[in-house]
């Protein structure tokens, strides 16, 4: 089972530099994720989130390639690509993958204007090694689904002093 963590940080960068951090971790096995986005407001109060997975990308491409073989049963291999890869763009832009879309952006409705918030799906991670590495970056832990003793490490690991 994964666990939601979600950390607010002062700006997008800063939430940029410690997704980073966490994809450098998961390289190494000490953190598994199965979502990693960052959203933050703008001044227009609009919700922009910045996902690891384009899943409208990814339905093109496989579109594409269906597309591309049916057209060649009907030898129009060119018109089969090009409606394989809009219909696959269109269902990969309707699939949601990881964390809900609308509970990001619902939940940042809530963010001052230029503030980032990290939400992560954590399947599993070594807390004390992960806490270390992140630990003297900030952030304020918004919400997570951690029991109230990992919760607490975490909250003690941003508010460390960076050395």
């Amino acid at each position: 089972m994964s666990n939601l963590i979600v950390i607010v940080y002062p700006t997008e960068a800063e939430a940029e530099e410690v997704r980073n951090k966490l994809f450098g971790l998961q390289k190494e096995y000490l953190i598994r994720l199965d979502d990693a986005v960052i959203a933050t407001r703008t001044k227009t109060g609009k919700i922009k989130l910045n996902q690891i997975h384009s899943t409208t990308a990814a339905g093109a491409a496989q579109g594409s390639f269906w597309g591309l073989l049916i057209g060649l049963l009907f030898l129009n291999p060119l018109l089969g690509v090009a409606i394989g890869a809009a219909s696959g763009a269109v269902a990969g832009a309707l699939t949601d993958v990881g964390i809900n879309d609308a509970f990001m952006k619902e939940l940042s409705a809530s963010f001052e204007p230029g503030k980032g918030g990290l939400f992560l799906l954590v399947r599993d991670m070594t807390v004390d090694k992960v806490l270390k590495e992140i630990e003297g970056y900030g952030g304020k832990v918004l919400k997570t689904s951690l029991d109230e003793t990992k919760e607490k490490l975490l909250r003690d690991a941003l508010n460390q002093e960076s050395a």
